[in-house]
């Protein structure tokens, strides 16, 4: 088995990590099919996971896929099981899925799907990236929080993350999509350092001059917090959950993986905060 892709189906191709790995494969000249809800011009397509008549298009003619889970489910499994033996059927041999450094393999939820897509498929790897630097920017609790008062809310205490910028997680997922070897494992990704809420504020109001501040809650609290924003109960219970992982410690490690696989080192949280400078301000 190996040997480079040479067309690849990019599912959440329009999201945070899927729209930098279709760019990142093209710039490789690789065919990049990106598959979402709502396409528009040329290398995209419809694609809809509640839609399967749209999965076996999709497929037509890839040979590898980048596989992001449906968003908001708490059982992602059900969903994702037919379109593996869809795209099998259809000739992919490898997938890359996105999974997350605080689930592990195994279970209900997203754990379910690593061992889901180890069985079908001859040539995989799970990413389980750290929480997104990008986070602090854009339409997530995170940013809006710093946005409207000044303050990140969190059920995460004084734990630690290694937080992560999403092109170092392309990257990585561009070259264990190409390179001729399957890597055939899961990889924790992770950025260079890590930090506790209060640190990332802290760096966020040197770098910009807001009073930005880590405001420390309760799981509960966070849970109905997500709720009242519109999340499903299952869904924003399994989030706060995650943050409490954090508070007991389990996201406080560092991986070599990002410099391992594409040769140079992720970027760190101030760098990002400072080249995003303007963003934060404005």
């Amino acid at each position: 088995m190996g040997g480079r892709a040479s067309h690849v189906l990019v599912t959440g191709g329009t999201g945070k990590t899927g729209g930098r790995v279709a760019a990142l494969l093209r710039e490789e000249g690789v065919r990049a099919r990106v598959a979402t809800r709502r396409p528009e011009g040329s290398g995209q397509v419809r694609f809809d996971w509640f839609a399967p008549a749209t999965h076996g298009p999709a497929l037509a003619g890839v040979d590898a896929v980048y596989l992001v889970p449906p968003v908001g489910v708490a059982e992602p499994a059900p969903v994702v099981a037919p379109f593996l033996d869809e795209a099998v059927r259809a000739g992919v041999r490898r997938v890359v899925l996105l999974g997350s450094s605080a689930i592990s393999a195994g279970g209900s939820g997203s754990g379910a799907l690593y061992g889901l897509v180890r069985e079908a498929v001859a040539e995989w790897t799970v990413l389980r990236p750290s929480w997104f630097m990008q986070n602090f920017l854009g339409a997530h609790p995170v940013a809006e929080g710093i946005r409207r008062s000044g303050e990140i809310v969190t059920a995460t205490g004084t734990g630690r993350v290694a937080f992560v910028d999403v092109a170092d997680i392309a990257a990585v997922a561009v070259r264990v999509l190409l390179d001729a070897v399957p890597h055939d494992t899961e990889y924790i990704v992770t950025g260079p350092e890590a930090l506790g809420y209060a640190d990332a504020a802290a760096v966020v109001a040197a770098a910009t001059g807001l009073a930005v501040r880590h405001r420390p809650v309760g799981a509960a609290e966070l849970a109905a917090r997500f709720a009242a924003a519109g999340l499903p109960a299952d869904y924003a219970a399994v989030l706060a959950g995650l943050d409490e992982g954090i508070a007991r410690g389990s996201e406080d490690r560092v991986t070599t993986t990002v410099e391992a696989i594409t040769g140079r080192p992720p970027r760190s949280f101030a760098a990002f905060v400072a080249a995003h400078r303007d963003a934060f301000i404005g």
